[in-house]
């Protein structure tokens, strides 16, 4: 039995067989190559050795210059993958990948694509401060022509990275920096999960749980603990955020008739949101308790390590909000 892998394993594994596969795969960003660090998490370690520094480029302090020149790459017919550094750092190259990434194809008439894939390493609960740590996944899915994608799992990590350096728009591949050394089985060569499809991490029949990333293991977690009461609860691993699998999600709450969205990123005006209120317009008659939401506080993150986990939601929040449903 092969040995698990940590996630920043299997997502290292991913870039080698796209650059493996596809002279036309490049990684730029900040650090990324041997000579530098190997990436600030030691993701990309030994790509520019295995496939030159031509191909793993790193570049200066500078997310405009990064997105810039990623998608400008794209548009030249390359399959860039540009590594920023941390989430928050997206807001420095907003315009080239909201403004230009994301609508390069509609003002083009669909003649030209921008196959670009934007790596971005986010999360609170270790401690790295409110610029280091905010999950912005709303405010990509807001922008048509871009895809935002998400993992709970190493295997989905690669499959789900592998799928998005494929694909011929531009994605966001989301890296919780809290789950990067969690490990899991390793996938198969040539894995891949498909943009758009859920996957249901665990059945059940008397409630539903929509999340995806780090809280997906919260969320079995707490299942397993209900398990033991008889109470059996469906946990749904989104994977892609935008665009998400609205059928996969709507099938399983017409079965259940109860449904919480969980996400980490703070409540107010997050993705849940929007899901919460789909299942709302589809399902309304259906439903036997409104739709519960789950997020963190509405605040800056915190840096202080009480603070930050008041910030946070937590498994017992998710016990509340599911007991509360079956009331």
């Amino acid at each position: 039995m092969s040995e698990p892998i940590s996630f920043v394993q299997a997502i290292n594994l991913g870039l080698q067989e796209a650059m493996e596969a596809d002279p036309k795969v490049l990684l730029l960003g900040e650090d990324v190559e041997d000579g530098q660090s190997g990436g600030a998490f030691k993701v990309s370690k030994g790509l520019s050795t295995r496939f030159g520094v031509e191909r793993v480029r790193g570049t200066p302090i500078s997310e405009q210059a990064i997105m810039g020149a990623a998608v400008g790459a794209a548009i030249a017919g390359y399959r860039p993958i540009a590594e920023i550094m941390f989430m928050n750092f997206l807001t420095v190259g907003m315009d080239q990948l909201v403004n230009h990434a994301a609508k390069i194809r509609f003002m083009s008439g669909g003649r030209t694509s921008v196959p670009l894939t934007v790596r971005c390493s986010t999360g609170a609960g270790v401690g790295f401060g409110g610029q280091h740590s905010d999950m912005l996944e709303a405010w990509l899915a807001h922008v048509p022509g871009l895809k935002v994608a998400t993992a709970s799992n190493p295997a989905d990590a690669k499959g789900l990275l592998l799928s998005a350096i494929e694909d011929n728009d531009p994605t966001v591949f989301i890296e919780n920096v809290a789950m990067y050394q969690s490990k899991g089985a390793p996938p198969a060569p040539g894995y891949k999960v498909p943009l758009g499809k859920a996957a249901i991490s665990r059945a059940g029949d008397d409630l539903t749980i929509v999340t995806y990333g780090r809280p997906v293991l919260d969320a079995l977690a707490v299942a397993e603990d209900f398990a033991a009461e008889g109470v059996s609860v469906e946990v749904i691993d989104l994977r892609t955020i935008a665009p998400w699998d609205e059928a996969a999600v709507l099938n399983s709450v017409a079965r259940t008739k109860r449904a919480i969205v969980l996400h980490e990123a703070v409540k107010n005006f997050g993705a849940g949101g929007e899901i919460a209120s789909r299942i709302h317009e589809e399902l309304f008659s259906d439903l036997k308790k409104p739709v519960k939401r789950i997020g963190s506080k509405y605040a800056v993150v915190p840096f202080a390590s009480p603070l930050e986990k008041t910030f946070l939601y937590s498994r017992e929040e998710i016990a509340s909000a599911i007991r509360a449903q079956l009331d």
